[in-house]
């Protein structure tokens, strides 16, 4: 009789402990899964704008927020020495090109020794002939004919060395000109150096120098990006970032939009993870971006994976484990599929008519 009494009140204080427990039963519903970033907006294609030259900020010719064309000029670096070396190049290639084909080129002047030469070889070769006709008919002395004879061969001589001459020189002045023309194209370039031009039709975000501050090749000038196209970095966590592709859909909230959700769709994912933050990049592109943006809004991103119309399941915090759940029958094991921030799918273990409850921290 003590021991039925005994029994009675254990199974009256389980019943009434179980009583106290949050009971619920799983709910069929739509469930998403999706993976959390956190989002920043940032100009297409933002680049920041370094100078190749040394110097001295000289014009700002763009304010930030001005629109710019490529090849637009943003900033202007000055330094003499350049412009100096120019000028030098300059003079260098008119005096080249002067020499080559001027009103006192050196050509001019051996192509008249030429012309010269080869008179004299005209005259020396009628006198040697003549001469040699004579001692063919043994007329004349044998010096006679000797001295004729060397003075046409030195006279053909002479002219082979000129004509040799002309050739060699001509192609040293045009070698001469060519290296002019090069190192004037280059000089020309070295000065345009000193002109910062945008690489893209867009915007200046930023200018980071003050006229009159000196410009290094260490340190960025400007910031430019397109004005008419922005893109969302999401920062994802990498145990998440296996799951991501190409073309999913993600949901987008600004903090300067309050709770306005923006539709978007995965553009880019970079594969290369920061080992600081142990996150990963990727892009996002707006279906209807905002009627007003801004470099650096941040927000929040929640790129979907997998999404259900209609499947069994139960709030995450009645698990224990994830893998089991309280039940009328003690603890029970089940399969979970989807989840999300508050629910999680339930794939096999319990039905619809399973109490479940809430398990004790």
């Amino acid at each position: 009789m003590k021991y039925i009494v005994l029994t009675l009140l254990s199974f009256l204080l389980l019943s009434s402990c179980s009583d106290k427990k949050e009971k619920i039963f799983p709910e069929r519903m739509p469930l998403t899964e999706s993976v959390y970033a956190s989002a920043t907006v940032q100009p297409d294609s933002l680049y920041q704008a370094y100078s190749v030259v040394v110097g001295i900020l000289d014009k700002i010719w763009v304010e930030e927020g001005d629109s710019v064309s490529k090849g637009g000029p943003i900033l202007q670096i000055t330094n003499t020495s350049p412009e100096l070396n120019t000028e030098n190049a300059k003079l260098a290639l008119q005096l080249a090109r002067e020499n080559y084909s001027g009103s006192a080129a050196v050509l001019s002047g051996i192509r008249d020794e030429i012309n010269a030469a080869e008179l004299q070889l005209k005259n020396d070769s009628i006198n040697y002939f003549r001469q040699k006709n004579l001692w063919d008919q043994n007329i004349g002395s044998k010096v006679e004919y000797d001295n004729r004879k060397l003075a046409y061969e030195l006279s053909q001589n002479n002219l082979n060395l000129l004509q040799q001459k002309y050739n060699r020189t001509k192609n040293e002045l045009e070698t001469q000109v060519r290296q002019a023309e090069n190192n004037y194209k280059t000089s020309m370039t070295n000065t345009s150096d000193f002109t910062i031009t945008s690489k893209i039709n867009g915007k200046v975000y930023a200018i980071y120098k003050n006229q009159g501050e000196i410009v290094t090749t260490m340190e960025p000038v400007a910031a430019v990006g397109r004005s008419d196209k922005f893109v969302v970095e999401l920062l994802v966590d990498e145990v998440d970032i296996v799951k991501l592709k190409i073309g999913q859909q993600v949901f987008i909230t600004l903090d300067s939009y309050n709770s306005e959700v923006f539709e978007g769709t995965l553009d880019k994912i970079y594969p290369r993870k920061d080992e600081r933050s142990q996150t990963f990049k990727v892009e996002a592109l707006f279906a209807e971006p905002p009627a007003t943006l801004y470099p650096g809004l941040s927000g929040e991103g929640n790129i979907i994976i997998a999404e259900k119309n209609e499947t069994l399941t139960i709030p995450k915090e009645y698990l224990i484990d994830d893998t089991h759940v309280l039940t009328d029958d003690g603890e029970k094991e089940v399969s979970i599929g989807l989840q999300n921030l508050d629910r999680v799918e339930i794939l096999a273990g319990i039905d619809e008519n399973t109490a479940i409850y809430k398990p004790e921290e």
